[in-house]
């Protein structure tokens, strides 16, 4: 009898923010490993904002997720059959194994993972997200010690990271997060200086001058990984020589409208002369080559405690569709994983 499986495919493209229709949950046949490639039973899956990009049929750093097929994401799990030396069975290895219980990929394109640690890390604080944080501070922040960095998002897996990480650096850190809750997290758990809670700020002007109380010598680096009005809150805050990280912009990947769609670019422009601002576009995928380096320097600080973070689990594949709905509005608390 042939043994099944099962994933979740992408129906048809959304029209503004995903449904539940716009995905199918297929059982299909296990498929086999080719040569050199390893076949995983997925224990825990990843869920990521950059998803929501990849469902719309337009062009991109990476080419649209096709429609009937595997929806695309890490995984990780258990090595349950091998056709590589890299890999014998029993390994726990990530991969980018899609939304599925079980998956094959190549193993030169697939990561060994340390059986002392959950192989939840591997899809966030040790993976792609921490990864991204890293990177694009090594490369982009130019970090100074007595500067003040911003982040959005602060309590997710790459905003909580870049706190973390300019505070060993000697910044003071700022979060932004939406909801009491999560700001309490941010000084309680990841240590940051300063949290401002963008639900209770919700006008451009008010995240201007909340900004500004928690910043009061101003921004130096943003770490931008939301858009809408907390970008509209941090421009006017920045120092002169600011540099933005421009990570991601998840108030707007369906498409969704806000008072910032009405400030003038000539505004913006004249902002980054006069204020001699750095805006750089930041994509993890340009600094794989450095990924070696982040783990050596993560890791043992992740397994010492010295790295905080946290893990929003869902259970079940079944929930796949609905908890990546919630992350797309913030529902989330840390990293968003699945366990199959």
């Amino acid at each position: 009898m042939t043994e099944m499986m099962k994933r979740w495919v992408l129906a048809r493209r959304p029209n503004g923010f995903p449904v539940a229709e716009d995905f199918r949950l297929e059982e299909v046949p296990l498929p086999e490993p080719g040569e050199g490639e390893i076949l995983v039973a997925c224990s825990h899956l990843s869920l990521d904002p950059y998803m929501r990009g990849r469902m719309d049929d337009v062009a991109s750093y990476t080419a649209p997720q096709e429609l009937d097929k595997t929806m695309g994401g890490g995984g990780a799990g258990v090595v349950i059959a091998s056709r590589s030396d890299k890999f014998r069975e029993g390994d726990l290895a990530f991969g980018m194994f899609g939304w599925a219980s079980h998956g094959v990929a190549p193993a030169d394109q697939c990561r060994k993972l340390d059986p002392a640690l959950p192989p939840s890390t591997s899809l966030g604080v040790l993976g792609m997200p921490g990864f991204t944080a890293w990177s694009g501070l090594e490369a982009y922040g130019r970090m100074a010690e007595g500067e003040t960095l911003a982040v959005a998002a602060a309590t997710g897996p790459v905003g909580s990271m870049v706190g973390q990480l300019a505070q060993r650096r000697g910044l003071r850190a700022v979060g932004i997060a939406g909801g009491a809750e999560k700001c309490a997290l941010l000084s309680e758990r990841f240590g940051f200086d300063a949290a401002v809670d963008h639900r209770a700020h919700r006008s451009v002007p008010e995240m201007r001058e909340a900004l500004a109380a928690a910043c009061p010598d101003g921004i130096d680096i943003y770490f931008e990984n939301v858009g809408g009005p907390v970008l509209g809150g941090v421009l006017p805050n920045m120092n002169l020589h600011g540099r933005i990280i421009v990570c991601g912009m998840i108030a707007w990947y369906s498409g969704e409208s806000d008072e910032t769609g009405a400030i003038p670019l000539q505004k913006v422009w004249r902002m980054a002369l006069v204020k001699r601002l750095t805006i750089q576009g930041l994509l993890q995928t340009d600094h794989v080559a450095r990924f070696r380096d982040f783990a050596a320097e993560v890791t043992p600080l992740v397994k010492e405690g010295k790295i905080a973070y946290l893990e929003d689990v869902s259970d079940g594949l079944e929930t796949m569709p609905a908890a990546f709905f919630s992350m797309l509005k913030g529902g989330n608390t840390g990293k968003q994983v699945v366990k199959v």
